[in-house]
């Protein structure tokens, strides 16, 4: 006998659910009592229709944050799976480990070979544990440096998808130097010859994600976010509680709007109403499409452009003054 599992919910999609279970309980009524309800449930539906309108077309940053870390949220190797052709994962950096966190090889992206490279988290605990909960150790940003450096010599496009809640900060982490690594891959990054193009699909903590994302091009899934520090971790040092964490991520502008308005990202990936997981096909499709439109423009430039323009990106961002 299957069980079925219940839905996931957000507390800001309570309104929804509510109106989900009672269409579900008119026509299962109806149904046993031999009733037309049609009129009824047209009704009930169209109500549906506006309050998902109503709450998934006016997310607060917060709310953002939530659904950027939903458990039925595509992660990195789902949309490998759907945007490229022939993935041949690599492993180990060669150094130390393989780190389960981070995952890369070569694949081919409408005929073209390419390098990716993903945080991937996991769908349970078991999974969870193996790939640390998607917090790469130092062998994770390695193992990302190696892949890069394969690609750079061969001449092949850097596609890098973020999902990281933040590098791991253990005590073997810390040992075998995660700060280092992470600082090493921002610095081979802004010297690689070939264009890279990062998709933050899920959560982008701080230089846990910044350490595969020093890109010619960074877009950002539209409710997904990307932040020094999550809203947990700022309102705890600010307002020394945790439970500010809505008005922590108001003030952090970590959600695409902002963080577009701000020159952070160049684009934001339009998901469906209601989050990815809600059509992972269609997600990927409008990723697919951005990272064609990129790769098309990039890669006409010359290898010291790609490095130049690649380094003024970064070097605008945010405001110095005296």
């Amino acid at each position: 006998m299957s069980v079925t599992k219940p839905r996931f919910t957000l507390e800001f999609e309570k309104p929804i659910r509510e109106l989900e279970d009672k269409i579900a309980a008119l026509r299962a009524s109806s149904e046993s009592a031999g009733m037309d309800v049609t009129k009824e449930a047209v009704s009930m539906e169209a109500k549906l229709a506006q309050t998902r309108r109503e709450v998934y077309g006016n997310l607060t940053p917060w709310q953002r944050v939530q659904l950027a870390r939903h458990p039925r949220r595509p992660y990195s190797l789902d949309y490998i799976g759907m945007i490229f052709d022939d993935f041949q994962e690599l492993h180990g950096d060669r150094l130390y480990m393989d780190d389960e966190s981070t995952v890369g090889g070569t694949a081919f992206f409408e005929g073209q070979p390419v390098m990716v490279i993903g945080q991937q988290k996991g769908r349970d605990t078991k999974e969870n544990l193996r790939r640390n909960f998607g917090c790469p150790n130092p062998e994770g940003y390695r193992k990302a440096l190696r892949l890069m450096k394969m690609a750079h010599t061969f001449k092949l496009p850097i596609i890098t998808l973020v999902d990281t809640p933040g590098a791991f900060p253990g005590i073997g982490s810390e040992e075998r130097h995660v700060a280092e690594a992470i600082a090493v891959n921002l610095r081979e990054m802004s010297q690689f010859g070939v264009p890279i193009i990062t998709f933050v699909i899920g959560e982008g903590g701080s230089g846990g994600a910044l350490g595969i994302a020093v890109s010619n091009r960074v877009y950002i899934l539209e409710n997904a976010y990307y932040s020094v520090i999550s809203p947990e971790g700022c309102a705890a040092i600010l307002f020394k509680d945790r439970a500010h964490a809505p008005k922590a991520a108001e003030a952090l502008c970590l959600d695409a709007p902002n963080l577009l308005k701000l020159g952070v990202v160049d684009g934001v990936v339009k998901e469906p109403l209601g989050g990815a997981q809600e059509d992972p096909a269609a997600t990927g499709s409008n990723i697919r499409k951005m990272l064609r439109e990129a790769l098309k423009e990039l890669s006409k430039a010359k290898p010291d452009k790609l490095v130049a323009d690649r380094y003024a990106k970064f070097r605008k961002m945010g405001v110095y003054a005296e």
